[in-house]
């Protein structure tokens, strides 16, 4: 099984249970499963990281390298699939236009086109003036989970060491 991280994922691991100063592990971990491809994410996600201009587009440049796909011209008929499903929604014209042009459409291309689980926080919602990635999951036929559950699947253990 294979992992594709949404912004959030990096986004909330930093600012809220771990922090890249006081839980490197899950950090390290992050880029072990990146050099074995388990566990990735996207360019356009990195885009969205490096935005931010703080500790975590840091880490994101100088350990994230293998995790950060490049987005491929052979996605061309998934994009068709993703905006085809997402036009025939009943979402409002903004929202459509958002998610067309955010990571999160990228996401549901590669996670379609590679059979990857899309790993976020965000939740289903039934507002029509955002498209949620689980909605946009369920409706294309892709897994997701949150990270707490691909942490449980893949056993990650962020144990302690011997004390100095």
């Amino acid at each position: 099984m294979s992992y594709l991280l949404d912004a959030n994922v990096f986004m909330s691991a930093k600012n809220l249970h771990y922090g890249l100063d006081f839980c490197p592990a899950f950090w390290d971990w992050l880029v072990h499963k990146g050099n074995t491809g388990s566990v990735f994410s996207i360019d356009k996600v990195a885009d969205e990281i490096e935005a931010g201009q703080d500790e975590l587009s840091d880490w994101a440049k100088d350990s994230g390298q293998m995790l950060f796909r490049r987005t491929p011209p052979t996605l061309a008929p998934q994009f068709t699939l993703v905006s085809t499903w997402t036009t025939g929604q009943q979402y409002t014209p903004a929202a459509i236009n958002t998610f067309l042009q955010a990571a999160d459409f990228y996401l549901l291309a590669h996670a379609r086109a590679g059979n990857h689980v899309v790993v976020t926080h965000e939740v289903p919602s039934n507002s029509p003036g955002r498209i949620k990635i689980p909605n946009a999951c369920v409706g294309l036929g892709v897994r997701f989970m949150t990270p707490y559950q691909m942490l449980r699947i893949e056993q990650a253990r962020f144990v302690l060491g011997a004390q100095p």
